[in-house]
């Protein structure tokens, strides 16, 4: 047990770099700056820093559901994900997972403080448009690129 408790430090780690840059990122943007829904800053012809509040999961999705509803779905998943992360054997999936665990958990702080999801990062190019995601979302996406690799065997001895 020991050995496992040892080995479960490097993916803490992960899991409070994805949660404390998305949070320390959020407070700098609302709280210090002020920012409070709309503000619009064209960087790019194809990428703009905004905020916008997202009421629903993942693109918007199940926006009509109560604030409570959307935090026990997340609530369950995240205790699945972290019990899933307590049982990984493997380096990379433990990785993952809390890779994953710690954008979940401040998309839910956020949530909680303000009913809605902040999001910043705004990519298009002419007609097409991308969805608006702040460094939560992009932690769950690496976590999930971690959790492929792990499943397509990345990193384990292959058999002779």
């Amino acid at each position: 047990m020991g050995n496992k408790v040892a080995s479960l430090w490097p993916s803490l780690v992960l899991f409070l770099v994805a949660f404390g840059a998305d949070r320390l990122h959020k407070f700098v943007q609302i709280v210090a700056f002020g920012w409070q829904g709309g503000e619009y800053v064209s960087l790019t012809s194809f990428f703009d820093y905004v905020l916008v509040w997202n009421k629903g999961i993942s693109y918007g999705l199940l926006t009509s559901l109560p604030v409570a509803v959307l935090g026990v779905v997340m609530a369950v998943a995240i205790v699945a994900l972290g019990i899933w992360w307590w049982r990984a054997t493997s380096g990379l999936l433990r990785a993952g997972l809390a890779i994953c665990i710690g954008g979940a958990l401040s998309n839910a702080a956020d949530r909680w403080f303000y009913g809605g999801v902040a999001d910043f990062f705004y990519f298009h190019w002419q007609q097409y448009s991308f969805y608006i995601f702040n460094l939560a979302d992009a932690a769950i996406t690496v976590g999930v690129g971690l959790l492929i690799l792990d499943f397509l065997g990345v990193g384990r001895a292959k058999p002779s």
